[in-house]
């Protein structure tokens, strides 16, 4: 973890022993042990909200893609597909006869079948 060789470590010792006396010694490592444990107990923590975070993140996106998929039909439509078949139906429907004013300036209207036509009364809709 630190890269603390043998002779590296029975140095540290050494400089304890002097400086903390062989009566605190224990008590001492004691103390460095419990931190040791409550940091890496932190640590893992850390690591497991993490991790939590991602699965939630991936379910998140799993559920949306699943609700997408319901109600926009069963694949996703690509951005860029759906861009340019709005385009072409914007510039379809610039460019169609039935939107274009005749010569006359005025726009035509469709014609609405005689009163009298078949199909336009009641016991029509009952056959």
């Amino acid at each position: 973890m630190f890269d603390i060789g043998m002779d590296e470590f029975l140095l540290i010792l050494v400089v304890a022993l002097f400086v903390y006396g062989p009566s605190k010694l224990p008590d001492l490592a004691r103390a460095l042990g419990r931190g040791y444990a409550e940091f890496r107990r932190a640590t893992n923590e850390l690591k497991d909200t993490f991790n939590q975070d991602e699965t939630v993140r991936e379910l998140r996106q799993e559920f949306q893609k699943a609700q997408n998929e319901v109600l926009y039909g069963k694949r996703l439509l690509d951005t860029d597909a759906l861009k340019s078949s709005l385009t072409a139906a914007i510039s379809g429907t610039a460019e169609s006869p039935e939107a274009a004013p005749d010569k006359g300036g005025a726009e035509q209207k469709p014609e609405e079948p005689p009163a009298d036509a078949p199909g336009t009364t009641d016991d029509a809709k009952l056959y």
